[in-house]
């Protein structure tokens, strides 16, 4: 039975250990108070607690709304929803701005979780009863920690405060060091102490690993190679960095997406490292700290449909996010043969509202019998029907048919099913001459793609929660997976310009995605192989994933493609500085003497 990693913030004055229990997938919590940091650490729990504390900050940069409006608005693969307060990183207006609350939270977190690790690092010496093996390992997770933090520091801002030691009082201070000092002096380093003092495997699942730390050194290298501090050697030591990811270990994909974002097989052997936001610690905690809400984000407004009330399977729609029409059109080509859309996005909604008025279930009406509609057995909607339920629970109550699956839907064919049909066009009812103020006739179609209603991806839901209302959700999240590293490795051989093998790398992704029987047609050939094509497996593979700005700011591709596919106004606005977030005002602000800001902000 494996362990969880269960994680804590540690500050000076309150010390949360973890207390292991038998029998227990996860390291239960315990508040340990009046003792300090400095006595607290020396001993071998503290130091263990220390360490612990460190991953804390990553539940907190991967799990709010936050974390994908900083990784998929703004691209060629998202665009804003109904609802949400941050449609400026999707826009690229004014409300772009160092002044957003946002920034400031990610910015603050990272820099915790580097003071957490640098305390770790910094205070190691002093522990007492730990064993030296031990102790070096737990530093080597705190140094990949660290860095780990700072590279995603330097892919949002760029040139950023470089700091390896423990600060423990306020600072009014802070250096504005190079980007690629930072990756020099700080994350490479920690890296390669990582690699060469960290296990291929920990008993507690969620700690760092040398593979995990392989991978992710590999892809520092790769996002330097494209720098103008590169080393000419960058793409080939992340090729073989990657190389030993693939080959080194027992790692291998899953049989499809639909496996792995099953949430009862959150463990396999497609991730590399997680970020755990455990069942226990949820429903525990109460819904007011840290979970994964990704779940809340991607849903469109199904809860108001007839025959639908919000349910836990379903989700809590929060309509952040929906598919950019360019991301429609690519999966309208490739679910042809791809399997990847019909496992991540739903497709049908159940009947779950019994009421007959209000959104419940609709009602046969005259355009039906008009139409010629069919009832469950098949036979036609007759004249005897009006007024009578058109589904019941458990039926189909919307379908969504998605990209590509549209034609059919176009005519009076709407008219002919029991259910809603949601297409991407709006459907045209010749003839009709009835009034459109009933939904329920709809001969205006108001049931088409718009910021409401729009393809569901249905990787985040989580069924777990214990209330329709709860927001924190249970959902491991994967920051490395197998399929990624084949895609890097690729991304790295183009490169090198060896085209075969990056070709290679890339159909051992799409072998897995392909339909029964579409396997010829998935796979590409060496001349296929340029960035737009990886850059165009990446959106398909790691669809909602918090990849998609940062794979577009390391390839130099955030620009072209925003002003061929993101959002009208993105396209209209989006400058070259906006390959980095602006600095948050608050930390100019606390600096005496101010700092920097980036360009153009």
């Amino acid at each position: 039975m494996k362990k969880y990693i269960s994680t804590a913030v540690s500050v000076t004055l309150v010390i949360v250990a973890m207390v292991a229990q038998s029998c227990s997938d996860y390291l239960d919590e315990t508040l340990v108070s009046d003792v300090t940091a400095a006595t607290y650490y020396k001993t071998a729990a503290g130091y263990e607690d220390a360490v612990d504390a460190t991953y804390t900050f990553l539940r907190e940069i991967h799990s709010e709304e936050r974390a994908w409006s900083l990784s998929v608005f703004g691209t060629d693969t998202h665009t804003n929803g109904a609802d949400g307060g941050y449609k400026s990183f999707n826009w690229y207006d004014n409300g772009l701005n160092s002044s957003v609350d946002i920034l400031l939270q990610q910015w603050t977190f990272l820099y915790q979780g580097i003071n957490q690790a640098n305390a770790v690092v910094g205070r190691a010496e002093f522990v007492e009863g730990m064993a030296d093996d031990l102790k070096l390992r737990r530093q080597a997770e705190a140094r990949f920690l660290r860095a780990f933090y700072y590279f995603y520091l330097v892919q949002t801002w760029g040139n950023v405060h470089l700091s390896l030691e423990e600060t423990m009082e306020a600072q009014t201070s802070a250096n504005y060091t190079n980007e690629s000092d930072i990756y020099a002096q700080a994350i490479i380093p920690d890296l390669e102490f990582a690699i060469a003092n960290l296990p291929n495997s920990q008993s507690d699942y969620g700690r760092a690993t040398k593979p995990a730390a392989q991978f992710l050194l590999g892809k520092v290298y790769l996002t330097r190679s494209y720098k103008s501090f590169a080393d000419g050697g960058d793409a080939a030591k992340a090729n073989e960095l990657f190389t030993h990811v693939i080959d080194d270990y027992a790692f291998s994909l899953v049989p499809s997406h639909a496996d792995l974002f099953n949430q009862d097989k959150q463990i396999n052997p497609e991730v590399i490292w997680a970020v755990q936001y455990s069942t226990d610690i949820i429903l525990n905690g109460g819904d007011n700290s840290v979970g994964n809400r990704g779940h809340l984000y991607f849903g469109m407004e199904y809860d108001v449909q007839p025959g639908m009330i919000r349910d836990i399977a379903n989700g809590r729609p929060f309509k952040r996010f929906r598919p950019t029409e360019h991301m429609l059109d690519v999966w309208a080509t490739e679910r042809v043969k791809d399997q990847r859309y019909d496992d991540n996005y739903k497709s049908v909604w159940y009947c779950n509202d019994n009421r007959t008025s209000g959104n419940g279930i609709p009602l046969w009406k005259q355009i039906h019998v008009d139409k010629g509609a069919k009832k469950a057995d098949g036979s036609l909607v007759t004249a005897a029907d009006i007024g009578k339920r058109r589904f019941a629970i458990g039926d189909t109550a919307i379908y969504v048919p998605g990209p590509g699956k549209d034609a059919k839907w176009l005519g009076d064919e709407k008219l002919k099913v029991r259910y809603t049909v949601v297409t991407r066009t709006k459907a045209s009812y010749p003839g009709s001459t009835l009034p459109t103020n009933d939904p329920n006739f709809y001969p205006s179609d108001p049931f088409f793609y718009n910021e409401r209603l729009f393809p569901v991806i249905n990787k985040f839901l989580d069924p777990r929660r214990p209330t329709i209302q709860w927001e924190r959700g249970s959902r491991d999240w994967f920051s490395m997976r197998h399929a990624d590293t084949y895609l890097l490795r690729a991304e790295a051989r183009l490169k090198m310009d060896q085209k075969a093998l990056a070709a290679d790398d890339i159909n051992k992704v799409r072998t897995r995605a392909a339909k029964p029987g579409k396997l010829a047609e998935m796979l590409i050939t060496p001349d296929m192989v340029d960035i737009d094509r990886i850059l165009f497996e990446r959106a398909l593979e790691f669809d909602a994933e918090q990849v998609r700005w940062f794979d577009l700011t390391r390839t130099g591709k955030l620009i072209e493609y925003v002003k061929k596919w993101g959002s009208s106004a993105g396209a209209t606005n989006i400058k070259d500085f906006h390959i980095h977030r602006p600095i948050p005002q608050a930390q100019i602000d606390r600096v005496i003497g101010g700092y920097p800001q980036n360009s153009g902000y």
